[in-house]
């Protein structure tokens, strides 16, 4: 099914976006899926995760992050006093690519509307990359290593967001001198979320009308 842009435009709520999302054929990537994997969490959630493609293990399940380094994601969420249900964890791309490759840009740029509405709907106070792609995805020209455990604020969907960059989770797996990096970027989550409610840096009504990012920590 050809679903259009409008078409996820006018999703009201997230199942509605996951119903579009078992149609699509945006992409030829909807042949080779065993499931949709479009997102998992609280609709209402203020922190929303967003990483770059199902895995293997994702596209048997149907759920984000779920293998070994969605795992470790989960315990860092719990780390935190929170479990997955609270917040919202998705992808840019909503099937898995074959053989975990990575996305074509045509394939990132089809699903980009999905994500878009998505974040929409949630309207989180924080979004947090996980990993280069999906950073880049939003800001094509910072660099993972130089801006991890950094939060920016940039306009996006008619509003001031505020998002978060750290490594990806399977960094630390392969790498154990990165799961502490990891571990400190995570925590600072509650801090970003304090001051962003402090300081209103979600405010549409902001007198600062920047459109590039603005660096917060």
């Amino acid at each position: 099914m050809k679903i259009t842009e409008e078409n996820i435009a006018n999703a009201d709520d997230l199942s509605a976006v996951d119903e579009l999302v078992s149609k699509c054929e945006r992409c030829s990537l909807y042949k080779t899926k065993t499931k949709d994997v479009t997102g998992i969490g609280s609709e209402k959630a203020q922190v929303m995760f967003i990483g770059e493609a199902p895995g293997k293990d994702e596209d048997l399940q149907g759920e984000p992050f779920v293998g070994r380094a969605g795992q470790l994601l989960t315990e860092l969420i719990q780390g935190l006093g929170w479990e997955r249900k609270d917040v919202y964890i998705a992808n840019v791309l909503k099937h898995r690519p074959p053989n975990n490759r990575d996305p074509l840009p045509e394939e990132a740029e089809m699903c980009w509307p999905y994500l878009k509405q998505q974040i929409k709907i949630i309207d989180p106070k924080l979004i947090v990359f996980l990993g280069r792609h999906a950073m880049n995805r939003f800001f094509p020209a910072l660099k993972i290593s130089e801006c991890h455990g950094n939060a920016f604020r940039k306009d996006f969907n008619g509003r001031k967001q505020v998002f978060l960059a750290l490594y990806h989770p399977a960094v630390a797996i392969y790498n154990g001198n990165m799961k502490k990096t990891l571990e400190e970027d995570f925590d600072k989550i509650p801090k970003i979320l304090k001051k962003i409610n402090e300081e209103g840096l979600n405010n549409n009504n902001d007198n600062n009308k920047e459109t590039e990012q603005t660096k917060l920590f």
